[in-house]
């Protein structure tokens, strides 16, 4: 078998979790753009994109009946909904609404084919990816708010915090599911317990943003209970952020695993939730922190990739010596 030929066999065998290479590179986007870093920005949307169009051939292939790895009825196949709505978020913040709202309804669709089947299996003791459930519906809703701002439409507002308290009900239930272990032992995707709460956070402060943009969604005692539960949802995020960060310095895993990527994300989606409340909620001093976060991700991510294309370069050599 040729190079070429085994490189396109060990893209096409990659379930849709690979989303999340999507997720972790999209939210440093959005981080970048925040902090005013626009070309380097633009240059992870970029790869976002691309890899993003990597991910629906695939789908596209299985949906057509080619014989790939797809298991729509795990929880990781949830991550194509997250992976869309990322992109969508970018492509609103660049002022391309008709592409977001095209990705938004994409996701929509995504997350009604796969959540019946994603949830239907779960039971106690499974891995981080349990809380996919709780990150596409947030995914949802931070896309649906940031649409309802830029053109709006007030319906897309209440629709995005209909998934707000959708994703947190999601969350309690995965949290139930959650093995504790995978804290000290997990491959890379127990981050996601954290970064679901600092997602949840991002989706709030978003809410607050388009109820601030001259639309009359709900009044200000909804808004204050919605402005309490984004800043406990931080609190939250931020210290699962210590714990898991903590366990990773007492027990390193430096060997590349795929998972890594969902370690990426939860990661950035922290650095993006501080800088989101410092913006929203009048928390400049968060500014900072936000920015030390987002770096720290950067770093990681770079790690990972190179951990990828290294493992995805020794992949293709072991099959073209068969």
């Amino acid at each position: 078998m040729s190079g070429t030929s085994a490189l396109r066999t060990r893209w096409a065998q990659r379930p849709p979790a690979t989303g999340a290479a999507v997720m972790a590179t999209g939210i440093l986007s959005i981080g970048l753009h925040q902090t005013g870093y626009e070309l380097l920005s633009r240059i992870a949307l970029l790869l976002a994109g691309v890899a993003w169009l990597g991910v629906a051939a695939v789908i596209a292939l299985r949906l057509l009946g080619a014989r790939l790895e797809w298991p729509v009825n795990s929880p990781a196949a949830l991550a194509v909904v997250p992976a869309t709505t990322v992109l969508g978020t970018r492509f609103s913040l660049l002022g391309r609404q008709q592409l977001a709202e095209a990705l938004f309804v994409l996701a929509l669709v995504l997350w009604a084919v796969l959540v019946l089947p994603a949830v239907q299996d779960w039971e106690r003791g499974m891995p981080g990816v349990v809380f996919l459930g709780c990150v596409a519906a947030e995914a949802i809703a931070v896309l649906g708010a940031v649409l309802a701002a830029a053109l709006r439409v007030p319906w897309l507002a209440h629709l995005a915090l209909v998934f707000f308290w959708f994703g947190l009900v999601f969350y309690l239930i995965g949290l139930w599911c959650f093995d504790r272990r995978q804290v000290a032992v997990g491959a890379g995707d127990q981050w996601v317990a954290g970064g679901a709460l600092a997602l949840s956070a991002v989706a709030g402060t978003l809410l607050i943003r388009a109820a601030h943009s001259g639309l009359y969604l709900w009044n200000v005692d909804d808004t204050d209970v919605l402005r309490s539960v984004t800043i406990a949802l931080f609190a939250l995020a931020f210290v699962w952020y210590c714990v898991l960060a903590t366990a990773e310095l007492r027990r390193p895993r430096p060997g590349y695993d795929a998972r890594r990527w969902s370690t990426v994300f939860p990661m950035g989606m922290t650095a993006v939730a501080a800088l989101s409340v410092a913006g929203a909620l009048n928390a400049s001093w968060l500014r900072g922190p936000g920015q030390v976060l987002l770096w720290i991700a950067v770093a990681v991510w770079c790690a990972v990739l190179v951990g990828a294309a290294w493992s995805l370069a020794g992949s293709v050599r072991s099959t073209a010596r068969r």
